[in-house]
Protein backbone atom coordinates (compact mmCIF):
# COMPACT_ATOMS: atom_id res chain seq x y z
CA UNK A 1 0.00 0.00 0.00
CA UNK A 2 1.37 3.01 -0.90
CA UNK A 3 0.13 6.96 -0.66
CA UNK A 4 -0.02 10.36 -3.44
CA UNK A 5 3.53 10.59 -4.56
CA UNK A 6 5.48 14.10 -3.88
CA UNK A 7 6.67 15.62 -0.85
CA UNK A 8 5.71 18.63 0.22
CA UNK A 9 7.56 22.08 -0.65
CA UNK A 10 9.53 24.19 1.52
CA UNK A 11 6.35 26.26 2.02
CA UNK A 12 6.56 27.09 6.02
CA UNK A 13 4.48 30.31 5.83
CA UNK A 14 5.31 32.95 8.76
CA UNK A 15 2.51 34.35 10.89
CA UNK A 16 3.27 37.78 8.90
CA UNK A 17 2.10 35.97 5.56
CA UNK A 18 -1.12 34.65 6.88
CA UNK A 19 -4.08 34.66 5.12
CA UNK A 20 -7.61 34.87 6.44
CA UNK A 21 -8.08 31.22 5.16
CA UNK A 22 -4.56 30.05 7.20
CA UNK A 23 -6.26 32.00 10.29
CA UNK A 24 -9.17 30.10 10.61
CA UNK A 25 -7.57 26.80 9.49
CA UNK A 26 -5.41 27.64 12.67
CA UNK A 27 -8.60 28.14 14.87
CA UNK A 28 -10.67 25.02 13.34
CA UNK A 29 -7.67 23.38 15.00
CA UNK A 30 -7.62 25.24 18.28
CA UNK A 31 -11.67 24.83 18.58
CA UNK A 32 -12.65 21.76 17.52
CA UNK A 33 -15.82 23.28 15.49
CA UNK A 34 -17.19 22.64 12.22
CA UNK A 35 -17.35 23.30 9.19
CA UNK A 36 -20.76 22.85 8.52
CA UNK A 37 -21.40 25.74 10.42
CA UNK A 38 -19.43 28.24 8.73
CA UNK A 39 -21.26 30.76 6.05
CA UNK A 40 -18.01 31.10 3.56
CA UNK A 41 -14.74 30.62 2.52
CA UNK A 42 -11.90 32.80 2.55
CA UNK A 43 -9.44 31.50 0.05
CA UNK A 44 -7.62 34.34 -1.85
CA UNK A 45 -6.17 32.71 -4.91
CA UNK A 46 -7.01 29.65 -6.85
CA UNK A 47 -3.51 28.33 -6.00
CA UNK A 48 -5.02 28.05 -1.95
CA UNK A 49 -8.35 26.52 -3.60
CA UNK A 50 -6.00 23.58 -5.28
CA UNK A 51 -3.42 23.23 -2.17
CA UNK A 52 -6.94 22.60 -0.41
CA UNK A 53 -7.67 20.15 -2.99
CA UNK A 54 -4.74 18.37 -2.66
CA UNK A 55 -4.73 18.07 1.22
CA UNK A 56 -7.83 16.00 0.42
CA UNK A 57 -5.35 13.32 -1.69
CA UNK A 58 -7.49 14.29 -4.48
CA UNK A 59 -5.13 14.51 -7.28
CA UNK A 60 -6.61 17.22 -10.20
CA UNK A 61 -4.16 15.86 -13.00
CA UNK A 62 -5.97 12.78 -12.14
CA UNK A 63 -8.88 11.45 -14.55
CA UNK A 64 -9.94 9.06 -12.26
CA UNK A 65 -9.99 11.45 -9.29
CA UNK A 66 -12.27 14.35 -11.23
CA UNK A 67 -14.86 11.91 -12.31
CA UNK A 68 -14.99 10.94 -8.48
CA UNK A 69 -15.08 15.04 -7.01
CA UNK A 70 -17.69 15.01 -9.91
CA UNK A 71 -19.82 12.05 -9.25
CA UNK A 72 -19.68 13.58 -5.26
CA UNK A 73 -20.99 17.13 -6.47
CA UNK A 74 -23.21 15.60 -8.78
CA UNK A 75 -24.51 13.51 -5.63
CA UNK A 76 -24.86 16.76 -3.38
CA UNK A 77 -26.69 18.43 -6.29
CA UNK A 78 -29.42 16.23 -6.47
CA UNK A 79 -29.85 15.67 -2.80
CA UNK A 80 -30.35 19.55 -2.30
CA UNK A 81 -32.46 19.55 -5.28
CA UNK A 82 -34.70 16.50 -4.48
CA UNK A 83 -35.34 16.76 -0.66
CA UNK A 84 -35.13 21.20 -0.68
CA UNK A 85 -36.04 22.05 -4.06
CA UNK A 86 -32.87 23.93 -3.59
CA UNK A 87 -32.30 26.41 -6.54
CA UNK A 88 -28.77 25.95 -7.98
CA UNK A 89 -28.04 28.13 -11.17
CA UNK A 90 -26.87 26.45 -14.05
CA UNK A 91 -23.09 28.01 -13.83
CA UNK A 92 -22.69 26.94 -10.35
CA UNK A 93 -24.20 23.27 -11.30
CA UNK A 94 -21.30 23.21 -13.99
CA UNK A 95 -18.26 24.32 -11.98
CA UNK A 96 -15.39 21.97 -10.79
CA UNK A 97 -14.21 21.85 -7.53
CA UNK A 98 -11.45 24.50 -7.56
CA UNK A 99 -14.51 26.84 -8.81
CA UNK A 100 -17.03 26.15 -6.22
CA UNK A 101 -14.03 26.85 -3.55
CA UNK A 102 -13.12 29.58 -5.02
CA UNK A 103 -17.02 30.94 -5.60
CA UNK A 104 -17.70 29.68 -1.97
CA UNK A 105 -14.62 32.26 -1.23
CA UNK A 106 -16.97 35.47 -2.73
CA UNK A 107 -20.50 37.16 -2.15
CA UNK A 108 -23.91 36.83 -3.21
CA UNK A 109 -26.49 34.21 -3.87
CA UNK A 110 -24.19 32.08 -6.03
CA UNK A 111 -21.71 32.12 -3.25
CA UNK A 112 -24.64 30.74 -0.60
CA UNK A 113 -25.27 27.66 -3.59
CA UNK A 114 -21.78 26.98 -3.47
CA UNK A 115 -20.79 26.91 0.03
CA UNK A 116 -24.08 24.63 0.42
CA UNK A 117 -22.93 22.29 -2.02
CA UNK A 118 -19.58 22.11 -0.63
CA UNK A 119 -20.87 21.31 2.33
CA UNK A 120 -23.05 18.11 1.44
CA UNK A 121 -20.18 17.22 -0.47
CA UNK A 122 -18.38 17.17 2.24
CA UNK A 123 -20.63 14.58 3.85
CA UNK A 124 -21.12 12.60 0.98
CA UNK A 125 -17.48 11.94 0.35
CA UNK A 126 -16.99 11.12 3.99
CA UNK A 127 -19.49 8.72 4.55
CA UNK A 128 -18.45 6.72 1.39
CA UNK A 129 -14.98 6.67 2.54
CA UNK A 130 -16.11 5.49 5.41
CA UNK A 131 -17.99 2.58 3.19
CA UNK A 132 -14.78 2.21 1.46
CA UNK A 133 -12.59 1.27 4.38
CA UNK A 134 -15.23 -1.27 5.19
CA UNK A 135 -14.87 -3.15 1.94
CA UNK A 136 -11.48 -3.11 1.50
CA UNK A 137 -9.28 -5.97 2.39
CA UNK A 138 -7.20 -4.21 5.25
CA UNK A 139 -6.69 -4.39 8.78
CA UNK A 140 -6.81 -1.85 11.85
CA UNK A 141 -2.87 -2.11 12.23
CA UNK A 142 -2.79 -1.59 8.02
CA UNK A 143 -3.77 1.57 8.22
CA UNK A 144 -1.71 2.99 11.08
CA UNK A 145 1.06 2.18 8.71
CA UNK A 146 -0.69 4.63 6.35
CA UNK A 147 -0.94 7.48 8.60
CA UNK A 148 2.69 7.00 9.85
CA UNK A 149 3.46 6.46 6.74
CA UNK A 150 2.34 9.42 5.95
CA UNK A 151 3.01 11.58 9.33
CA UNK A 152 6.82 10.75 9.23
CA UNK A 153 7.24 11.64 5.49
CA UNK A 154 5.70 14.99 5.78
CA UNK A 155 7.33 15.99 9.44
CA UNK A 156 10.44 14.42 8.56
CA UNK A 157 10.63 16.67 5.59
CA UNK A 158 10.16 19.30 7.87
CA UNK A 159 12.79 18.51 9.85
CA UNK A 160 15.44 18.04 7.32
CA UNK A 161 14.58 21.06 6.48
CA UNK A 162 15.29 22.83 9.72
CA UNK A 163 11.71 23.89 10.17
CA UNK A 164 11.42 24.92 14.13
CA UNK A 165 10.47 21.85 15.69
CA UNK A 166 12.50 20.55 18.32
CA UNK A 167 10.92 17.56 19.19
CA UNK A 168 9.19 14.96 17.27
CA UNK A 169 7.28 11.90 18.68
CA UNK A 170 4.92 8.90 17.35
CA UNK A 171 2.90 6.01 18.38
CA UNK A 172 0.36 3.69 18.49
CA UNK A 173 -0.86 3.20 22.19
CA UNK A 174 -0.53 -0.19 23.36
CA UNK A 175 -3.70 -2.51 24.59
CA UNK A 176 -3.09 -2.24 28.28
CA UNK A 177 -3.55 2.03 27.82
CA UNK A 178 -6.51 1.29 25.92
CA UNK A 179 -8.14 -1.17 28.40
CA UNK A 180 -7.13 1.51 31.26
CA UNK A 181 -8.74 4.20 28.70
CA UNK A 182 -12.09 2.47 28.71
CA UNK A 183 -12.04 1.76 32.78
CA UNK A 184 -11.16 5.57 33.54
CA UNK A 185 -13.69 7.10 31.73
CA UNK A 186 -17.64 7.39 30.87
CA UNK A 187 -17.56 6.83 27.59
CA UNK A 188 -16.91 2.74 27.09
CA UNK A 189 -17.38 2.21 23.40
CA UNK A 190 -13.66 1.42 22.04
CA UNK A 191 -15.13 3.90 18.87
CA UNK A 192 -14.68 6.80 21.05
CA UNK A 193 -11.11 6.14 21.41
CA UNK A 194 -9.94 8.63 19.20
CA UNK A 195 -6.26 8.74 19.58
CA UNK A 196 -5.46 4.86 18.73
CA UNK A 197 -2.53 6.77 16.68
CA UNK A 198 -0.63 9.49 18.21
CA UNK A 199 1.34 12.73 17.77
CA UNK A 200 3.31 15.01 19.54
CA UNK A 201 5.19 17.94 17.88
CA UNK A 202 7.29 20.53 20.00
CA UNK A 203 8.14 23.30 18.65
CA UNK A 204 11.11 26.05 19.40
CA UNK A 205 8.55 28.71 20.70
CA UNK A 206 5.66 30.17 20.68
CA UNK A 207 5.50 31.86 17.61
CA UNK A 208 6.45 29.08 15.51
CA UNK A 209 2.69 27.10 16.95
CA UNK A 210 0.86 28.43 14.38
CA UNK A 211 2.80 28.45 11.64
CA UNK A 212 3.44 24.66 12.45
CA UNK A 213 -0.66 24.03 12.69
CA UNK A 214 -0.90 25.89 9.19
CA UNK A 215 1.41 23.51 7.69
CA UNK A 216 0.40 20.67 8.88
CA UNK A 217 -2.85 21.45 7.25
CA UNK A 218 -1.81 22.23 4.25
CA UNK A 219 0.10 18.57 3.97
CA UNK A 220 -1.41 15.99 6.43
CA UNK A 221 -4.33 16.64 7.15
CA UNK A 222 -7.32 19.22 5.85
CA UNK A 223 -8.63 21.43 8.26
CA UNK A 224 -12.39 20.51 7.55
CA UNK A 225 -12.07 16.80 8.94
CA UNK A 226 -11.38 18.41 12.59
CA UNK A 227 -13.25 16.07 15.06
CA UNK A 228 -15.78 18.40 16.31
CA UNK A 229 -15.59 18.92 20.22
CA UNK A 230 -12.20 17.17 20.63
CA UNK A 231 -9.84 20.42 20.75
CA UNK A 232 -8.27 21.31 24.01
CA UNK A 233 -6.01 23.89 24.02
CA UNK A 234 -4.38 25.09 27.04
CA UNK A 235 -1.10 26.60 25.26
CA UNK A 236 -2.58 29.91 24.06
CA UNK A 237 -5.38 32.32 24.20
CA UNK A 238 -6.16 32.72 20.67
CA UNK A 239 -7.49 35.72 20.75
CA UNK A 240 -5.26 37.51 22.98
CA UNK A 241 -2.82 36.14 20.83
CA UNK A 242 -3.95 37.64 17.80
CA UNK A 243 -4.40 40.79 19.13
CA UNK A 244 -0.80 40.83 20.00
CA UNK A 245 0.76 40.01 16.27
CA UNK A 246 0.19 43.11 13.95
CA UNK A 247 -0.78 40.56 11.00
CA UNK A 248 -3.03 38.87 12.90
CA UNK A 249 -4.97 41.66 14.30
CA UNK A 250 -6.13 42.78 10.89
CA UNK A 251 -7.23 39.28 9.93
CA UNK A 252 -9.28 38.98 13.52
CA UNK A 253 -12.57 40.76 12.87
CA UNK A 254 -13.13 38.68 9.74
CA UNK A 255 -12.76 34.87 11.50
CA UNK A 256 -16.65 33.29 11.46
CA UNK A 257 -16.41 31.32 14.12
CA UNK A 258 -17.71 33.04 17.59
CA UNK A 259 -14.34 34.37 19.50
CA UNK A 260 -16.39 33.77 22.55
CA UNK A 261 -16.12 30.40 22.35
CA UNK A 262 -12.22 30.03 22.26
CA UNK A 263 -12.48 31.84 26.06
CA UNK A 264 -14.95 28.82 27.07
CA UNK A 265 -12.44 26.33 25.80
CA UNK A 266 -9.56 27.69 27.12
CA UNK A 267 -11.26 27.12 30.59
CA UNK A 268 -11.82 23.43 30.17
CA UNK A 269 -9.63 20.87 31.84
CA UNK A 270 -8.94 17.22 31.79
CA UNK A 271 -9.08 15.98 35.26
CA UNK A 272 -6.29 12.99 34.17
CA UNK A 273 -3.72 15.79 33.25
CA UNK A 274 -1.89 18.03 35.19
CA UNK A 275 -2.78 21.20 35.64
CA UNK A 276 0.52 22.48 34.66
CA UNK A 277 0.64 20.55 31.34
CA UNK A 278 -0.32 23.33 28.91
CA UNK A 279 -0.86 21.57 25.11
CA UNK A 280 -2.52 22.12 22.00
CA UNK A 281 -4.69 18.49 21.20
CA UNK A 282 -7.19 17.75 18.69
CA UNK A 283 -8.26 14.87 16.50
CA UNK A 284 -8.68 14.95 12.97
CA UNK A 285 -10.07 12.13 10.25
CA UNK A 286 -7.10 11.92 8.44
CA UNK A 287 -7.67 11.37 4.82
CA UNK A 288 -5.34 8.50 3.41
CA UNK A 289 -4.77 7.87 -0.42
CA UNK A 290 -4.89 3.78 -1.10
CA UNK A 291 -2.69 2.05 -3.78
CA UNK A 292 -4.51 0.51 -6.62
CA UNK A 293 -3.49 -2.60 -5.89
CA UNK A 294 -5.22 -2.73 -2.79
CA UNK A 295 -8.34 -1.27 -4.40
CA UNK A 296 -8.45 -3.72 -7.12
CA UNK A 297 -8.75 -6.32 -4.42
CA UNK A 298 -11.92 -4.62 -3.06
CA UNK A 299 -15.69 -5.82 -4.26
CA UNK A 300 -16.55 -4.16 -7.82
CA UNK A 301 -19.06 -2.17 -6.07
CA UNK A 302 -16.16 -0.35 -3.82
CA UNK A 303 -14.83 0.87 -7.00
CA UNK A 304 -17.18 3.76 -7.59
CA UNK A 305 -15.94 4.97 -4.12
CA UNK A 306 -12.62 6.76 -4.91
CA UNK A 307 -9.52 6.10 -3.60
CA UNK A 308 -9.60 7.86 -0.05
CA UNK A 309 -10.35 6.35 3.49
CA UNK A 310 -10.11 8.22 6.59
CA UNK A 311 -8.33 7.28 9.80
CA UNK A 312 -8.66 9.12 13.39
CA UNK A 313 -5.39 10.38 14.50
CA UNK A 314 -4.40 12.53 17.69
CA UNK A 315 -2.00 15.58 17.32
CA UNK A 316 -0.45 16.99 20.56
CA UNK A 317 1.67 20.43 19.45
CA UNK A 318 3.23 22.04 22.53
CA UNK A 319 5.94 24.48 23.36
CA UNK A 320 9.93 23.68 24.54
CA UNK A 321 10.48 25.03 27.72
CA UNK A 322 13.01 28.10 28.30
CA UNK A 323 15.98 26.36 30.70
CA UNK A 324 16.63 27.40 33.69
CA UNK A 325 20.02 28.84 34.43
Amino acid sequence: MSLGDGDPVNDFRPIEEFSLADLEAVQMLLRGGSVIDWHRLNFATEAEAREAVAAQEFHLDDPADMARIEAVKNSAISYLRRNFDFPIPKPVAQLDLVGLLMLASGKGHRQLCACTILKLMHIIHHLEARELLFMLPVSDQQIFHLVEEKVYRVIGGMLARGFPILEFIGGRKNKDSLYTKLLSKQEVLAAQIYDKVRFRIVTRSPDDIFPTLNYLTRHIFPFNYVIPGQSTNTLLHFRSYCDANPRLRTLLPDVQMPLEAEDLLSKLDNRFTASSYRVTHFVVDMPLRVSRELLAEAPPAAWALGPVVFAQTEFQVIRSRPRTP
